[in-house]
């Protein structure tokens, strides 16, 4: 069974809540739960989902469809006291995002006359100080892997160290999954590296797509392939309609 490269991506982002635990993963966007979904069924068992809204789920239905099983009540305030203490694992998408991490999902261009209102700065600063925060981008491009973004709203290694124990005690940005690569910030400075590059992406496919200098060794490997068992619940029983399809094409 051949891998379409969304389904490589789905796997990458399940990747990023293996040996989480018993914590309650936040997925959002179509291939995140896909992949959230995918790790409870495998290596992650332990993880929480909710239905989206107020519902703890303790079975793991397809996209689209209703849980058979609800396992407890979680409303925001809640939710809120829940996840202040680590106890979570965010996946969120990003409009820009510089090397160290910091994002942006409210606004292009200068503060006092933007080009682009977007959704505003939400919930990112809490989730960066509170838990891990990783990030899925759909196009990998230089306007969004930029030097410098216009505004920080989840906040990234170098402003967290800034900031001090108060924010680094929980802050962690495990990885970034794009449709060209798996990247995180394992390095000595904190800044984006290389983690795997998908099938068919070439070093210099993936430099062209980042508005910074991104150093890719010679042997950096490539992201892991779904397995055989993996593909038949992607396809079969998480994402029957092929949703993950309309999101990357290769």
């Amino acid at each position: 069974m051949t891998a379409t490269r969304a389904e490589v991506c789905v796997v990458a982002c399940a990747e990023a809540w293996r040996g989480d635990g018993e914590i309650l993963a936040s997925p959002m966007g179509v291939l995140p739960t896909i992949g959230a979904r995918l790790a409870r069924l495998t290596f992650s068992p332990d993880l929480l989902l909710t239905d989206g809204e107020a519902l703890l789920i303790a079975d793991t239905p397809a996209l689209g469809a209703k849980a058979a099983v609800v396992e407890g009540w979680l409303p925001f305030r809640r939710h809120l006291a829940m996840v202040s203490g680590g106890r979570r694992h965010v996946m969120m998408g990003a409009s820009q995002l510089d090397r160290y991490g910091n994002q942006n999902i409210s606004r292009i261009g200068a503060a006092d006359r933007p080009d682009r209102q977007l959704l505003g700065v939400r919930g990112a600063p809490g989730n960066t100080v509170n838990h891990a925060t990783s990030y899925w981008i759909p196009r990998h491009s230089p306007r969004v892997l930029v030097e410098r973004v216009d505004m920080v709203c989840g906040v990234g290694h170098d402003r967290a160290a800034a900031a001090g124990p108060s924010v680094t005690r929980f802050h962690r940005v495990p990885r970034v999954v794009t449709d060209l690569a798996v990247l995180d910030f394992a390095t000595p400075d904190r800044t984006m590296r290389v983690r795997s590059l998908h099938a068919g992406v070439a070093p210099e496919e993936l430099r062209a797509a980042t508005g910074f200098p991104l150093d890719v060794p010679a042997d950096v490997p490539r992201t892991r392939v779904p397995t055989t068992a993996e593909l038949r619940l992607i396809r079969d029983v998480i994402d029957p309609d092929a949703l993950r399809e309309r999101e990357v094409r290769a």
